[in-house]
């Protein structure tokens, strides 16, 4: 077994540190959600942690680890007999993002269970993890089933197993940890929400610090063994310091002066639920206790908030999370007390942090501008009656237009039967969902079709011997069920960007038009993507990923002008397409297609493009075309270009959800007829 790094020896990260350590001290704080760029440390700190656990005293042969003390009287294992106790490290069990759902919660052999009755559970890793910590890497990539398991699993402390009316409940608490870089997608707010803590991390920009990383590492790597036994006796402190911190929790007061600056806190900055309350006072319970004491602080409140509050004040996924720290300090010096003995506290100082200082300048760094911050630099020019204005061939470069405000969409979805990612656009056979049919399972059972399975062994019963009240079952008699759900698409969006979309109000709203299809794409699942065109030829200004807020940030500073190379933005479109097919060949694509639908440049540019659109027509490729063509007088050449891809072309207006009736209906349609 690898020696893992000292928790001690982390440099820097002051935050992270201290978020984790109040976990470890009282684990009803919730958890922790990590948020940060690659190469920051964040699985090394949480690694870490778990040296520094407590060991924990367990039931002798009990594959659920309950406590000798008071043993769970549901536990599969049970009942226990009193004595008969081991003591062992706290466990450290990580989740990887491929797992299934049976090795999550467990399993239970369906064939024991319908032919002998019995419960035969095979546990799975929320029973390891219980008592000790579960480490989720990339939790935002994790299945949104998955997800939901998990956090229930954690806000209940018990996993439930249920399968054809057999049942098993077991204990399951633990410290839950996630780690994601966000350039790779958001988790949805209401699973943020399930998180205690959350806590931003970035790569010191000194380059003292900097040294001093590299230095600690290459030691490490050269003589793991050797480098933990020099940062031994520190460990042993914060360990030391964990302990008596648990003893002295349930001593700690929470006065009513710290509850009303906990409320006001929440309610200034406008959190949904009262959740942010409850941990917030968890929290500020943990950090006095930390620190030492047994009354909680107003400096104590502060640095909750900080904790408890970012990751719950985003209203929509493109906000970013973060916390006005000057509001912060006018709420809580506003709802201070006479009686508060330090009512008026540095909002630099923090409670004692101890060895290497974790816990020093908790503050969160201030928040950069988001997406819809948009380009500084973007400034609005008047508007001629609204309608674009003609642009010259060689029109050069403008700068960029904001997007208009969002709207919600009508549901764009992909025609057919898909077995992509879950999701929720377009249909598809997956694990979760409503039953449709039968089949035999190819490889492990995971959803027993009860009927079909009966009636697959029933012929049979004479020829096994059958001669009490059970059914005989065979392997061969066992029978997956098949689901119908949702899965998630590749949205590819193909914008043009050409002098002839330039018009300040134009290009304003198809850049809200596209956000919005973007909010859509977030609440779905997709992955996205955005290829522009203008000028002499199209790019990919963001290959295909799950960040929406990614996608989002490049549209914003999208510039206009130039010719419109139309073809060469569809091929480029197919291009990325044929990429994507070979690294994720389950999922199915969405083109989107945002244009006026003129194409100039070169020789013969209708043509070609026409050419370009017949490939995606010819593959069967699902597309909408969004008009923006506006003004009395209209071409149609988005329709053109729609019929020409086979699929079905949408004006702006028509866009919104609370416009046309039955826009799937005809994007589904159209891609039928064209297949």
């Amino acid at each position: 077994m690898t020696t893992p790094f000292p928790f001690t020896a982390v440099v820097g990260q002051d935050d992270l540190r201290l978020a984790l350590l109040l976990n470890a001290v009282s684990p009803a704080v919730g958890g922790v959600l990590v948020r940060g760029e690659k190469g920051t440390a964040k699985s090394t700190a949480v690694r870490a942690l778990s040296a520094l656990m407590p060991e924990v005293d367990v039931v002798s042969e009990c594959r659920f680890s309950c406590d000798p003390g008071s043993p769970d009287p549901g536990c599969p294992d049970g009942p226990h007999e009193p004595g008969g106790f081991a003591s062992r490290p706290a466990r450290m069990v990580e989740l990887p993002v491929g797992a299934s759902e049976d090795r999550l919660v467990g399993a239970l052999d369906i064939e024991r269970a319908l032919s002998e009755g019995v419960k035969a559970f095979e546990p799975g890793l929320l029973a390891d993890a219980h008592r000790g910590i579960l480490y989720v890497d990339e939790v935002n990539l994790l299945h949104d089933h998955l997800v939901d398991l998990l956090l229930d699993a954690a806000a209940m402390g018990a996993s439930y197993v249920e399968r054809e009316g057999v049942s098993v409940r077991h204990a399951a608490r633990f410290l839950l940890v996630g780690t994601m870089n966000p350039e790779e997608g958001e988790l949805r707010p209401q699973l943020l929400d399930r998180f205690g803590l959350t806590v931003e991390v970035a790569a010191s920009r000194e380059p003292e610090q900097r040294v001093e990383v590299v230095r600690r590492r290459l030691a490490y790597d050269d003589d793991p063994a050797g480098f933990a036994a020099r940062w031994a006796e520190e460990e042993a402190d914060v360990r030391a310091r964990i302990v008596a911190a648990k003893k002295l929790l349930p001593s700690v007061r929470l006065g009513d002066d710290a509850l009303r600056q906990i409320a006001a806190t929440c309610a200034a900055f406008e959190v949904d639920g009262m959740r942010a309350d409850i941990v917030m006072a968890r929290t500020a319970t943990a950090l006095a206790a930390w620190a030492g004491r047994t009354d909680v602080l107003a400096e104590d409140v502060r640095q909750a908030a900080l904790l408890a509050l970012p990751h719950r004040r985003r209203r929509n996924p493109f906000d970013a999370p973060g916390l006005d720290e000057d509001k912060l300090d006018e709420t809580l010096e506003e709802f201070s007390g006479d009686d508060d003995p330090d009512p008026d506290p540095d909002p630099d100082s923090g409670p004692d942090s101890g060895p290497d200082g974790p816990g020093e300048g908790g503050g969160q760094p201030a928040p950069e501008d988001g997406p819809q911050g948009g380009d500084q630099e973007a400034r609005p020019e008047a508007e001629q009656d609204g309608q674009p204005q003609p642009q010259p061939s060689g029109a050069g470069e403008q700068s960029a237009a904001r997007a208009s405000e969002p709207f919600r969409t009508k549901v764009l979805s992909v025609p057919g039967l898909g077995e992509g990612a879950a999701g929720r656009r377009s249909r598809a056979r997956t694990e979760h969902g409503r039953t449709t049919g039968a089949r035999r399972p190819k490889n492990t059972l995971t959803k027993l079709h009860l009927a079909a399975t009966v009636q697959a062994a029933a012929p049979h019963q004479r020829a096994r011997g059958r001669s009490g009240p059970g059914l005989v079952v065979r392997r061969d008699d066992l029978r997956q069920a098949t689901r119908e759900g949702r899965e998630g698409n590749l949205v590819l969006f193909v914008v043009d960007a050409s002098g002839s979309m330039a018009a300040r109000q134009r290009m304003s709203a198809v850049k809200g038009a596209v956000l919005s299809l973007l909010l859509d794409a977030y609440q779905r699942r997709d992955k996205v993507g955005l290829v522009t065109f203008r000028g002499s030829g199209a790019e990919v200004a963001l290959p295909p990923t799950s960040s929406v807020d990614a996608a989002a940030a490049r549209l914003e500073s999208l510039p206009t002008g130039g010719r419109t190379p139309l073809s060469a933005g569809l091929l480029r479109a197919h291009d990325v397409l044929r990429v994507e097919r070979l690294r994720d060949p389950a999922r199915r694509p969405l083109v989107v297609v945002v244009t006026d639908g003129r194409a100039t440049g070169g020789p013969e540019p209708v043509a070609l493009a026409g050419r370009a659109a017949r490939l995606f027509a010819a593959e069967g490729v699902a597309s909408v075309v969004v008009d923006c063509e506006s003004g009395p007088v209209r071409l149609g050449l988005a329709g053109q270009l729609a019929g020409e891809l086979g699929g079905t072309a949408v004006t702006l207006d028509e866009l919104r959800a609370d416009s046309i009736a039955g826009l799937v209906k005809d994007v589904q349609g159209t891609s039928r007829r064209a297949a």
